[in-house]
């Protein structure tokens, strides 16, 4: 197998060597021209491109093709058309032009758009992006898309994701030049999305309604062990998750995504996926295609992939780690610190643009990680807290107070690191440690956004994150653009200077978990939006309004149609949510609760009919506790019930989300409550459906 990885790695991916191989030299040059300087694609390049993927995708078995896009509904779509073409004497012919390659027609009404279209304006667009490479899966030629209305507004996750980058590029470049760095063409943002996910037996899996329905149990008696031995993480792979493993890299490799990392996780079932980077629209292709292949592989080992943000109660739920940096066309990492970060202007320059990135726009990366499921997660003891805050590390601090206090920065000598047992290697020790309690750390060369929850694409924060740095690269640029010559060392230092002064106040090396932390954000006037309608609010600011639109990012229609979407995603969810635990109580906990209290006060009337002498003290006891679990479950979930009734009624969508956050969810959690501690005392074989113990660890 590890001879063969190399052949294996990009096997069904239309890569730069089969375009290479495939393609006319005058046309292949042309398509390199557009992939690397964004430049137009000609219509005779796009049809000599699809005859040579067309020959290329049915060599290596497909028979139809489709354009891959990512709607707003969090997930990916697809239509797929077959290559046949009839010739019109009863055969067909093996055909796609470019035409067909370029540009698809799929329904754009039946997809969110948040108003932005009417059900009758059906037409919309998807337009091929030839920056990420097409790839076969099942016997389908996949073409990466962008997804458009017939008037140009943009009905996906992809498209802004490209616009901030074109527009980070645009604003690097100024800066560059400006530090006399010409030799740079383009500067393209990476993501490394490390993805974590639990594993279920799917047996178990069929028999839970809200696994099913929601993706999360709804309620869950807790199991005797949880986390607590701290035995699971990084532990030995169990056989059948290891062959998943094996078998879901074999998959990855194939489509080309450098699947790089995997180990087990913090909570039980619990693991992770690792990639090494990429280009940001690459990157966000890459891992919406990583959640699809790991459910579908994980089908195969009759095994259920949960990508759920909290699917268990009690435990860790599952975060997706977005590590960020900006790449030259020249190789050069402009957050890679170098070996003296406090000489290196040219990375101290885009630091410090990050940092006022940060702080300016602190509520909408809190925006870009909203979700029903992330609202579970932020702020629980594997998650970073709901205020967005920038770890620097020791060294990093201590370089940016030196310059902002004009004070000269003396480097330490790298340190070896001692481990007391001598047979151990010597190696160097990390100029700083690493915070995991930190919702936007710097990590040695780049920064790891922490607070993305697992189900979520990674294509709308980074559109966050990159048009938040292109707008302080753009303030830089006009600040240092008037400067007379001869004096640009010095104006550097100065808005390097300034710019640590009025935003030092983002960046945080502590524990982000702790009360005084909370307290002091709120002294320093940082935001703290704690759920998905309080930070969304934020969203249709007009600061926000006018980033977005000063960069050509979104619309002030585009934003607002999200806005809209958001909302209502949130409440659809939590009344999906509602009236599935509203069911689970009716038909499945209720049931399995009045069996038992037969059986107990069964049990009572044998003893009293044995022997009058023979307590029954206990059986009167947990029947009166069975009694009384009964009836508050009847009773908070007959009240839930009428909340879901009130909030169907409700038709503005702010108003709507509010109430599921503040009345239904308490609500829901009090049935939980009840059913938690009604579950705790019922025999496993009277519940129709398995319970945490038998979930978590039956593999």
């Amino acid at each position: 197998m590890t001879n063969s990885i190399p052949s294996l790695y990009g096997s069904l991916v239309f890569t730069d060597r089969v375009m290479r191989d495939k393609l006319p030299k005058d046309m292949y040059k042309a398509l390199r021209k557009t992939i690397d300087n964004n430049t137009h694609l000609e219509l005779d390049v796009a049809n000599s491109v699809a005859v040579a993927m067309k020959e290329w995708a049915v060599e290596n078995g497909a028979t139809h093709y489709t354009h891959w896009f990512q709607p707003m509904t969090g997930f990916t779509a697809e239509k797929h058309d077959s290559f046949i073409s009839p010739t019109g004497n009863g055969e067909v012919i093996m055909d796609f032009s470019g035409k067909e390659l370029v540009k698809g027609e799929p329904d754009a009404s039946s997809f969110p758009s948040g108003g932005l279209r009417a059900t009758f304006e059906a037409r919309g667009y998807t337009a091929w992006d030839p920056t990420s490479p097409a790839f076969i899966k099942d016997k389908t030629l996949y073409i990466p898309t962008a997804f458009c209305s017939y008037s140009g507004e943009a009905l996906d996750k992809k498209t802004p994701l490209l616009r901030s980058m074109e527009a980070l590029n645009r604003e690097a470049i100024k800066v560059l030049k400006i530090l006399k760095n010409t030799s740079v063409s383009s500067v393209s943002t990476t993501v490394g999305p490390e993805q974590e996910y639990f594993l279920v037996d799917k047996d178990l899996y069929k028999k839970r309604k809200d696994l099913i329905f929601c993706g999360r149990t709804l309620f869950g008696a807790p199991a005797p062990k949880g986390q607590e031995m701290e035995d699971h993480y990084f532990g030995a792979l169990k056989p059948r998750v290891s062959e998943y493993m094996h078998d879901l890299d074999e998959e990855l490799w194939r489509l080309g995504i450098p699947a790089k990392t995997k180990h087990n996780e913090v909570a039980p079932a619990q693991h992770e996926l690792a990639p090494v980077f990429d280009t940001a629209n690459v990157a966000a292709d890459h891992n919406q295609l990583t959640m699809e292949v790991m459910k579908k592989v994980a089908d195969r080992h009759n095994l259920v992939c949960l990508l759920h943000e909290k699917p268990f109660e009690g435990i860790n739920g599952s975060g997706k780690h977005n590590n960020w940096s900006m790449i030259t066309n020249t190789g050069v990492n402009l957050l890679d610190p170098g070996k003296t970060p406090a000489e290196n202007t040219q990375f101290l320059v885009f630091l410090a643009a990050v940092i006022q990135a940060v702080d300016d726009y602190a509520d909408l990366m809190r925006i870009s990680v909203a979700s029903p499921g992330n609202d579970h997660r932020l702020g629980a003891n594997e998650a970073p807290p709901a205020i967005v805050s920038i770890f620097l590390g020791d060294e990093l601090t201590a370089v940016l107070k030196s310059i902002e206090n004009d004070t000269y920065f003396d480097q330490s000598p790298a340190i070896q690191m001692e481990t007391g047992a001598h047979v151990l290697p010597h190696f160097i020790k990390d100029t700083t440690d690493r915070n995991r309690t930190s919702p936007f750390a710097f990590t040695g060369n780049k920064f790891e956004f922490r607070m993305l929850g697992s189900s979520l694409s990674v294509s709308g924060p980074n559109t966050v994150l990159n048009t938040a740095v292109a707008e302080s690269l753009s303030q830089f640029a006009e600040r240092l653009s008037a400067v007379p010559e001869g004096h640009l060392d010095h104006e550097v230092h100065e808005l390097i200077k300034d710019t640590i002064k009025a935003h030092k106040k983002v960046i945080f090396n502590g524990n982000g978990y702790t009360d005084e932390w909370v307290e002091e954000a709120e002294k320093r006037g940082l935001f703290n939006l704690r759920s998905t309608p309080e930070a969304l609010k934020e969203f249709v600011s007009s600061k926000n309004i006018q980033l977005f639109t000063k960069h050509a990012i979104y619309t002030k229609g585009e934003i607002e149609s999200r806005y809209e979407i958001l909302l209502e995603n949130y409440s659809k969810t939590l009344h999906i949510e509602a009236k599935t635990l509203l069911e689970m109580m009716t038909k499945d906990l209720l049931p399995s609760l009045l069996t038992y209290e037969e059986q107990v006060a069964e049990a009572g009337a044998k003893k009293k009919a044995f022997s009058a002498s023979i307590s029954t003290i206990r059986e009167e006891e947990l029947l009166d506790k069975l009694t009384s679990l009964y009836e508050q479950i009847s009773k908070h979930s007959e009240e839930l019930g009428a909340m879901v009734a009130t909030a169907e009624g409700m038709e503005d969508s702010l108003a709507s989300a509010e109430y599921y956050q503040s009345q239904i969810l308490p609500k829901m959690d009090e049935v939980r409550i009840c059913a938690d501690e009604a579950e705790s005392l019922i025999p496993d074989d009277l519940l129709p459906y398995p319970t945490y113990s038998q979930l978590l660890f039956s593999i």
